[in-house]
């Protein structure tokens, strides 16, 4: 029988479990508000929020701008409560996002040296405030420098937040916002580390560093890393102003910070919002991404979002919200070769920054596979190398789970003298260049299945393989570019399949830009070299690009809208590389022609863009009929658009697919009668931007086995700002498909005058349910 101290003990212990199962149930929320409904006796909305919750839970961020309402961590007990009170709208969960990790301006044709064209037009973007949602910046670094340029922009109203290693002077007449927001960060995990993080908005992690100079970054000269891409260093708009806002941590970047960055950019007057980071693709009324974008954007605020890494699969794309621009990433026409020569002769092309001390003139190094010990040593992960086996050796290493820095690191401490390291069948031929504490080189899928070939058959003979590894340093005019970046996540769009996305690509691969010079260029601690730039690769990296251009253009165009800026980039994106041939972009992971799913419009074309003749512009109202036509409740678009909404009059729109968007996707569902006519219409409204009196004409380049009709074929226009409409029939026949399965036609619709072309693509999909 047990005693009294047992039986106490007992259901002390059950409390403290049982206590603790709750308080692992609570998680973060974003609560939404209906915002005038405060009562008077509360003297702010802080107050008010808090009288809803219990006294031991505490308000990590209110939102009062593109969002309104709070963040907290909740029990479930308070989350119930919260949804019973009528004044609150919606409860979103939190979701981590994660980071999608210059010689481009002159691939982009800006060019310093031209007496007239964008950078000149718009007195290369000074006016303008780029706001950077990131890791922070290093103040210190020369592309952020405020040489001769004038004071901020007479509606500025952000601040310049200081903290731990970021003092009140780090801002300057460039950098001229910097906050931080860690508390949805600290909630989860705690107090940081601050031996490990800056509660500032200095970067410890080099990612906003280098975005926010590729965005708008001063002209450096000398710039290069490790004596790689010698040149001259400059973002895409040099003199226009940098707010940035902090909100990746070491655990990642917490949607109730993103809000928080978002709510206090637009308050604060940026022009434009840069979103380098992301997550899983859900609707858009639980994506607070595209929430705070949605916020932004009516705003008029333009927001660039990176596409993600997930490339080169399909239906990996992400930040897909058509009132956002999702930029996926493309080679240019600079790269690192670093050739492996076997012993039998083979020459196997790879590419690297490492910048130390080579392996020895024409002596052959033996060969072994890391595999050969298993799945962990063929990853080459931490411990998983036998000395005995690697040392004194070349040792090839699979891509995959830890950094491709971080191998080499490996290999180095085992004792190996040299890395190759392969990518696997998913990674393709995409090449990504890394700054390695050890002689490396990464090679294509096809290359390492030759080097693993050649060291089995060596073995067989009782020959060893032998290898060494030649750098190259750095090519220029390279071709054929661009190509679609292996890595770059593609398309169709997982929530709307409608609304094509990626929108456009730029520049992502092997991208110098500015990095702190505290952090070495591998981002591994044993790692002693120090940088002013560092080459990084990403949608990242693109995303930054299109911000930059982004706010050139709305220097050039004032009165322009997001959509607008988005518009021209579309319409004037280029599918054609500099090879000189008729053929579209290829994709760098297959070397094969690439698809509209993969680079969308096409690679950015910033001259183009600056005069596109014609736009599509896209209203509140004309986002808020997509969201009825796609089937969003009354209660979710309010959460989206922070209104009352009205679809009684999105059925004059048809259907979503008729949002005023520079592309066309056409999405049919087959049922099973092959050969059966299937059609649709698309209504656009053209908006003249160019010649005052103007006649366009459609050149329409239909897909395989379609029919399109444009009604009318020419559209005149009499002044600008003038608005035209016209419309698009498709017609089609079903196709044999195994269930499950679609097949995918492309096209465009190409309206052009004596001076401009706009083109629109047109997309098929034809798909056979299960």
């Amino acid at each position: 029988m047990a005693s009294p101290y047992d039986l106490r003990r007992s259901i002390l212990v059950l409390l403290l479990v049982t206590a603790s199962a709750w308080e692992e149930e609570k998680k973060t929320f974003i609560v939404q508000v209906q915002h005038d409904a405060k009562p008077s006796i509360f003297p702010t909305h802080r107050h008010w929020y808090e009288s809803s919750l219990g006294e031991a839970t505490s308000i990590i961020h209110t939102y009062q701008t593109v969002f309104h309402g709070f963040s907290a961590t909740l029990s479930a007990a308070e989350v119930e409560n919260l949804e019973s009170l009528s004044h609150v709208i919606a409860l979103i969960p939190e979701q981590v996002r994660q980071l999608h990790t210059t010689r481009s301006p002159h691939f982009l044709g800006l060019n310093t040296a031209d007496r007239a064209g964008l950078l000149k037009e718009t007195d290369f973007g000074s006016d303008l405030v780029i706001g950077l949602i990131d890791t922070g910046i290093s103040p210190e670094s020369q592309s952020f420098n405020d040489r001769d340029l004038g004071l901020p922009p007479p509606n500025w109203k952000g601040q310049c937040v200081a903290g731990k290693g970021f003092p009140p002077n780090s801002c300057n007449r460039k950098l001229i916002g910097a906050r931080y927001f860690c508390g949805g960060y600290e909630a989860t995990n705690g107090k940081m580390n601050e031996t490990l993080e800056y509660r500032s908005p200095r970067d410890t992690d080099g990612h906003g560093t280098h975005t926010a100079s590729i965005a708008a970054g001063r002209y450096v000269f000398p710039a290069s890393i490790m004596g790689y891409a010698k040149g001259m260093a400059a973002g895409m708009a040099p003199k226009a102003r940098l707010a940035v806002y902090k909100v990746c941590w070491n655990a990642g970047c917490y949607d109730s910070d993103i809000l928080a960055a978002f709510d206090a950019a637009v308050a604060d007057g940026v022009n434009v919002v840069s979103l380098s980071v992301g997550g899983v693709v859900v609707p858009y009324h639980l994506d607070v991404i595209a929430v705070g974008a949605f916020g932004a954007s009516e705003a008029g605020v333009f927001v660039s979002a990176s596409a993600g890494n997930g490339g080169p699969g399909g239906l990996t794309v992400t930040n897909v919200a058509p009132w956002m621009t999702t930029v996926g990433a493309g080679t240019i026409d600079r790269d690192f070769p670093a050739d492996v020569i076997l012993g039998n002769g083979k020459v196997i092309g790879g590419v690297s920054v490492y910048g130390g001390p080579g392996l020895s003139p024409g002596r052959r190094y033996q060969l072994v596979y890391a595999g050969s010990d298993g799945y962990s040593s063929s990853l080459c992960l931490e411990d998983s190398l036998d000395p005995k086996s690697v040392s004194g050796k070349i040792v090839v290493c699979d891509r995959g789970v830890n950094s491709r820095p971080a191998k080499g690191l490996v290999v180095k401490n085992a004792g190996g003298v040299a890395m190759i390291l392969a990518n696997g069948p998913f990674d393709g031929e995409g090449l990504v260049a890394d700054c390695h504490v050890l002689p490396a080189t990464s090679v294509g899928a096809a290359g390492g299945d030759q080097i693993r070939r050649y060291i089995s058959l060596a073995s067989q003979l009782r020959s060893p393989p032998t290898a060494t590894i030649l750098f190259r340093g750095t090519r220029v005019g390279v071709k054929p570019a661009p190509k679609v970046a292996s890595f770059s996540a593609r398309g169709p769009n997982p929530v709307s399949p409608e609304i094509l996305k990626p929108d456009v690509i730029a520049p992502g691969l092997n991208i110098l830009a500015a990095w702190p010079s505290s952090i070495p260029p591998s981002s591994l601690p044993s790692d002693h070299r120090t940088t002013d730039f560092n080459i990084l690769s990403g949608t990242s990296m693109a995303c930054p690009h299109v911000s930059g251009l982004a706010a050139l253009l709305k220097a050039a165009h004032p009165d322009w809208s997001p959509a607008a800026i988005r518009s021209a980039l579309i319409t004037t994106a280029c599918t054609l590389d500099n090879g000189g041939g008729e053929g579209t972009l290829l994709d760098e992971s297959t070397g094969n022609a690439s698809s509209v799913f993969d680079y969308g419009a096409g690679h950015v074309h910033p001259e183009k863009a600056i005069n596109p003749g014609l736009v599509y512009d896209i209203s509140t109202y004309d986002y808020v009929d997509f969201l009825c036509n796609s089937n969003y409740t009354a209660h979710n678009i309010r959460v989206i658009t922070r209104k009352a909404a009205d679809c009684s009059g999105a059925k004059r729109a048809g259907h979503a697919a008729n949002l005023n968007y520079p592309s066309l996707s056409a999405v049919f569902q087959q049922y099973g009668k092959e050969g059966s006519r299937m059609s649709t219409h698309f209504i656009r409204t053209v908006t003249n931007v160019g010649d005052p009196n103007s006649l366009y004409r459609v050149t329409v380049a239909a897909p395989a086995d379609t029919e399109v009709t444009v009604e009318p074929d020419t559209l005149a226009f009499r002044r600008l700002g003038q608005k035209l409409n016209f419309l698009v029939r498709v017609q089609t026949r079903e196709v044999k498909l195994s269930p499950g399965s679609s097949t995918v036609k492309t096209g465009s619709i190409v309206w052009s005058d004596a001076k401009h072309t706009v083109t629109t693509p047109l997309v098929v999909t034809m798909h056979q349910p299960l």
